[in-house]
């Protein structure tokens, strides 16, 4: 296990982000708020659908009506998104130090 985590914040940017895993030869980085508690997760699949490079999710109309509104309104903040807690994914599974791999 790693002595020494590297996190980053939920305001910092996604360029930032994205060159602290490149620095460190990480593919995610625990993200926390200002009181250094844990809130999210940030992998490089968060960064995979985004409208810059074209992979933004499309989804059949059909679809799009049945999911509503919300469901699009998330994709769209997260496919344009800037800042760390705009695409990171939120509430990450965490267990113990002490806790069995089987958990």
């Amino acid at each position: 296990m790693a002595g020494h985590v590297i996190t980053v914040g939920t305001e910092a940017s996604i360029l930032d982000a994205a060159k602290l895993m490149l620095d460190h030869h990480i593919s995610g980085l625990p993200v926390v708020d200002a009181a250094g508690r844990l809130v999210g997760i940030l992998s490089e699949s968060d960064f995979l659908r985004r409208s810059e490079i074209g992979t933004q999710r499309r989804r059949p109309r059909w679809l799009r009506f049945l999911l509503g509104s919300g469901s699009a309104a998330t994709d769209f903040v997260h496919e344009r998104g800037r800042r760390v807690g705009e695409i990171m994914s939120y509430d990450p599974v965490t267990v113990t130090e002490e806790a069995p791999l089987s958990e």
